[in-house]
């Protein structure tokens, strides 16, 4: 199937952006069957508000914990509760259920 490019307007910003061929190929392949709604800009401030406004490449807050396997201070993405056991990542390898 030939793509052409398309000139849509930004449900957001009213704004004109282009919806390129090889965009819509790409939609296309991953079975998408609606047309962007948004220019890019705005698709990406949308994206970045639903993570909690964290910019992309913004580091998360970590938190300090000692593993409960080998004793290693290491840093977690979460806060821990205190009911569960923390593990490092290597020992999380060795102790998480196999897929």
């Amino acid at each position: 199937m030939s793509f052409e490019d398309k000139i849509l307007t930004c449900s957001d910003c009213g704004t004109t952006f282009t919806f390129s061929a090889d965009e819509q190929e790409l939609f296309q392949s991953r079975g998408y069957t609606n047309e962007p709604k948004r220019c890019l800009e705005c698709r990406q401030a949308r994206k970045a508000g639903r993570y909690g406004n964290n910019s992309f490449g913004a580091r998360r807050q970590m938190f300090p914990v000692v593993c409960a396997e080998c004793g290693k201070d290491t840093e977690v993405p979460f806060e821990p509760r205190g009911d569960r056991p923390v593990y490092c990542s290597d020992c999380y390898r060795k102790v998480r259920p196999a897929r």
